[in-house]
């Protein structure tokens, strides 16, 4: 799959993160420290990798637009989704303090990458122990999203995941501002659901049709709308967190 590099990529102060209310503003001063952090700009299609297993990443990443996926793979091919990427989320953070990374990451939509270099990371926390804390507190947020998912992975009944990962997606399309109103299209097939649940294809695709039976959600070409959010939420015993601003970089 394709991706470029971006001749003119974006300046700090017009980034698109800054229109969304759910990210914390930035100081001048973090601002320009920011716009000299960074390196470029990277263009991404649908199913282009844009960190392999295994690699040591040169980069870290920030997505200004468009959904991706964390997961790992065992040697047979089987695939496990650890969790979905929108703007805002900071990539390849693991291989910046580690040897090489133990996950990959897919564009699942067109995407665009903000680009620095892994190896200015540790100036941040010299010179900038604010943004520093703002990386601390993204890896923080990301730890929180692994345990929901494991205690849905091993708690939940299959109805009860299934709720669960399609509110979990609405409220996160919702908060990084590509997801609008009550309901939300989620660009999630159902190869990619029932490797986030940790189940077959079969038993997914029966599952899914029990939510789309009690009207929580319809299933379209190449996706998913959301139309009761609230009901899933309250279906899956989750509770979606706060609406308290969040740090970006």
């Amino acid at each position: 799959m394709d991706s470029r590099i971006i001749a003119s990529p974006t300046k700090c102060s017009s980034c698109p993160l800054k229109t969304i209310s759910a990210f914390r503003p930035h100081t001048t001063n973090e601002e320009n420290f920011i716009a000299s952090f960074k390196s470029g700009e990277l263009s991404c299609e649908p199913g282009m990798t844009v960190i392999a297993e295994g690699a040591h990443s040169p980069h870290l990443y920030t997505i200004l637009e468009g959904w991706g996926f964390r997961y790992k793979t065992l040697e047979d091919g089987r695939r496990q989704i650890l969790n979905y990427v929108l703007p805002g989320d900071m990539i390849g953070l693991q291989g910046a303090i580690l040897e090489h990374m133990d996950h990959s990451v897919d564009a699942l939509t067109p995407m665009r990458l903000c680009v620095f270099e892994r190896s200015r990371i540790f100036s941040l926390f010299e010179k900038h122990p604010g943004i520093a804390f703002d990386i601390t507190w993204l890896a923080s947020r990301e730890e929180s999203i692994l345990d929901e998912h494991l205690l849905s992975i091993g708690r939940r009944n299959a109805l009860e995941r299934a709720a669960y990962l399609m509110t979990f997606l609405h409220h996160r399309g919702q908060r990084a501002g590509i997801a609008s109103g009550s309901s939300a299209f989620l660009p999630v097939t159902q190869s990619m659901v029932a490797d986030t649940l940790g189940l077959s294809i079969v038993h997914t695709n029966k599952t899914l049709k029990k939510l789309a039976l009690l009207k929580l959600i319809r299933w379209r070409d190449r996706g998913c709308e959301v139309l009761k959010p609230k009901a899933l939420a309250e279906l899956a015993k989750w509770e979606p967190p706060t609406h308290e601003e969040r740090p970006y970089i």
